[in-house]
């Protein structure tokens, strides 16, 4: 009878596990030949930051927020992602930027780019303690990209207007975490 009890058990388990797999597939936006990466990033990201139960044994509830920046952050991971970034900050010794999709179109006369914008709101992504920055004009002082520290990219952005921020775009490079290891600003004349 226990073993039965078991087996039913187990079961279950087995059948949650995969609902919650094929959900959490389906959120990726998975259908690559990278499916397996994303969703093991995936359910790391969801088992990792599963908040533990408060002591009268109910969960505590997770901020929309965080769910948010959660699924992007395994959306995005091992991948390269062209965005605008609307603003940056550091926090608890690191760097975040508020970030949203966008497209990049070579510009008719100059070797260039031109930025545009995507739509929908903006992420919030952390950035690695060694992710590497590189801004060319107008974030940074040369046409061809050059090598910044974190805190200075990120002053250099927020002393830019918000209406300046929509014009820029960048390259991002993420680890298998969905952290951002490398910025690299577009040259926009």
């Amino acid at each position: 009878m226990r073993v039965a009890h078991r087996r039913t058990t187990t079961v279950r388990c087995l059948t949650a596990l995969t609902a919650l797999t094929v959900g959490l597939l389906a959120l990726t936006g998975c259908g690559g030949p990278d499916d397996g990466q994303a969703a093991a990033a995936a359910t790391a990201s969801v088992t990792s930051e599963a908040p533990a139960p408060s002591p009268d044994g109910t969960a505590p509830s997770t901020s929309p927020s965080a769910t948010a920046a959660s699924a992007t952050e395994a959306r995005w991971a091992g991948t390269k992602q062209f965005v605008q970034i609307d603003d940056a900050r550091t926090g608890d010794g690191r760097t975040y930027l508020s970030v949203r999709p966008a497209e990049k179109k070579p510009h008719p006369q100059f070797e260039a780019w031109v930025i545009v914008p995507g739509g929908g709101p903006y992420t919030e992504v952390s950035m690695t303690e060694d992710a590497q920055v590189l801004l060319s004009v107008p974030l940074g002082d040369a046409k061809h990209p050059a090598a910044y520290a974190q805190d200075e990219f990120v002053s250099r952005l927020t002393a830019r207007p918000s209406s300046d921020r929509a014009l820029l775009g960048y390259d991002l490079s993420f680890d298998g975490q969905g952290r951002v290891t490398r910025v690299q600003s577009l040259y926009t004349p």
